[in-house]
């Protein structure tokens, strides 16, 4: 699956830290359980792509495809 592929799976997500300094992303879909940990600096850089990628839709939601106005 492509991360421009929609998607009917639906899924829960948790994040928090671990009692031994992680942060953990926790998924859960469908008898699926996947529990991510990552190093603080890590989440950080994760944290920034999540930023990025929420102002990158976010223009193309205003925008349209090939910077359209709609």
């Amino acid at each position: 699956m492509s991360i421009d592929k929609q998607s009917d799976i639906a899924a829960n997500i948790q994040i928090g830290p671990t009692s031994v300094g992680m942060v953990r992303i926790y998924i859960e879909a469908e008898g699926i359980e996947l529990p991510l940990d990552f190093d603080p600096e890590e989440a950080e850089e994760i944290a920034e792509e999540l930023r990025a990628a929420a102002a990158a839709a976010r223009t193309l939601a205003t925008s349209g495809p090939k910077g359209k106005k709609r």
